[in-house]
């Protein structure tokens, strides 16, 4: 693969994700990430800023004239998961790995930062490498931290094994699902299970709203909108002969749009209550909001897709292929500002194995993929801003 970036630039790259991948930290412990991207930045010479929110890092970057600022942003956390890759810079820490290429995106923007230091963009670029995207709330943190302030406009992507190395996958419109939570707790009456006349059987009634809450999707949720709803854990029950009093589901219930995402959170507790009365039990609703959808807008998107066509084929930029509904707290930013987010072809070699999983992997021509386009999104952005007078 052509990757039309110079050698020694890649070569660091690689070796930053390397480093990160054998050294992997999770959700707000990213302290030695946040050490290793600094030393890097200092290397280059780029006065940054650490600390934000705990362990993020911003950095400024001035442009050949003074104007909006456009914004780069990479997460750098991993996840509590066993690798299982085999690869010689397998991570060192049991029980946690970058399973979702959160070291590739890092490696990627400091890569950007050298190439935007070797040719100043047209207007002044923000690099953000936020904490704790796994947890849902390091965009909030960062926002709340002022890493938005003075941005006009904000770009990322996630590396995407789906599609080959070399593909840019720019979608107008709902990109990744929203994330809320929930917790039910049906209780009954405690008994002997030889006499259920005489108790009320909480496992009954959790498995009937396990079923009934399927139509939530199937026939309240118009078929084109993508949606689900998912118990993940269901707790109940004491002894095999001793009938449960009570039932503890959790779940997540995903949409991409914020109608449905709405009407969701008002059909669970509708059906919880409706089953739980049904069967003479008593139901209880918790709701915990988590990451918006995420929505591209047209005119960001436009700026993302003629990027992306500057350093690829026209047969290598394309939508995505199907909708998805995992979460993406990029979608914080895009709540406040204007803003797109892409996906990167990752695929590697052979076999390959999904995000969150201990066999995950990307190929590593993807690095030099991802640097260029946040380079060239930063100045076709800064470009389109000045000639609006924005």
């Amino acid at each position: 693969m052509d990757r039309s970036i110079p050698d020694d630039v890649f070569c660091r790259m690689v070796a930053l994700r390397r480093d990160l991948h054998r050294h992997p930290e999770l959700s707000w412990q990213e302290h030695d990430t946040m050490q290793r991207i600094s030393t890097a930045l200092t290397a280059l010479g780029l006065e940054h800023r650490t600390g934000l929110a705990g362990t993020g890092i911003m950095a400024d970057l001035d442009g050949r004239a003074p104007g909006p600022r456009i914004a780069l942003r990479a997460d750098t956390d991993a996840l509590p998961i066993q690798e299982e890759t085999g690869l010689p810079f397998a991570s060192e820490v049991p029980g946690v790995m970058h399973a979702c290429g959160h070291d590739g995106h890092t490696s990627m923007l400091v890569g950007a930062a050298e190439l935007l230091l070797a040719d100043p963009p047209p207007t002044p670029v923000r690099l953000i490498w936020q904490p704790a995207e796994e947890a849902g709330d390091g965009a909030k943190a960062m926002i709340e931290a002022g890493a938005l302030d003075g941005v006009s406009l904000i770009f990322g992507g996630h590396v995407d094994r789906s599609y080959p190395p070399g593909e840019l996958i720019v979608t107008d419109g709902a990109v990744n699902g929203s994330t809320d939570t929930f917790r039910i707790t049906f209780t009954g009456q405690r008994g002997h299970a030889a006499r259920p006349h005489s108790a009320v059987d909480a496992i009954v009634v959790a498995s009937h709203f396990v079923t009934t809450v399927q139509a939530a999707i199937s026939r309240e949720v118009d078929p084109g909108q993508p949606a689900v709803v998912t118990v993940g854990q269901l707790r109940a029950g004491s002894a095999p002969n001793v009938i449960a009093g009570e039932a503890v589901l959790e779940g997540t219930f995903r949409t991409q749009h914020p109608d449905v995402r709405a009407h969701l959170a008002s059909a669970l507790p509708r059906i919880a209550e409706a089953v739980a009365q049904q069967h003479r039990a008593a139901a209880t609703v918790q709701l915990q909001p988590g990451t918006p959808p995420l929505i591209n807008e047209p005119g960001p998107t436009r700026l993302a897709r003629r990027a992306a066509l500057d350093i690829a084929d026209a047969s290598a930029v394309r939508p995505l292929a199907t909708a998805n509904l995992g979460g993406e707290d990029f979608a914080w930013y895009l709540e406040e500002i204007e803003g797109a987010y892409i996906r990167y072809g990752a695929q590697p070699p052979g076999k390959s194995f999904p995000a969150h999983s201990g066999g995950f992997d990307i190929h590593e021509d993807v690095l030099a993929v991802g640097a260029r386009w946040l380079d060239r999104v930063a100045r076709v952005a800064g470009d389109h801003l000045l000639a609006e007078g924005t």
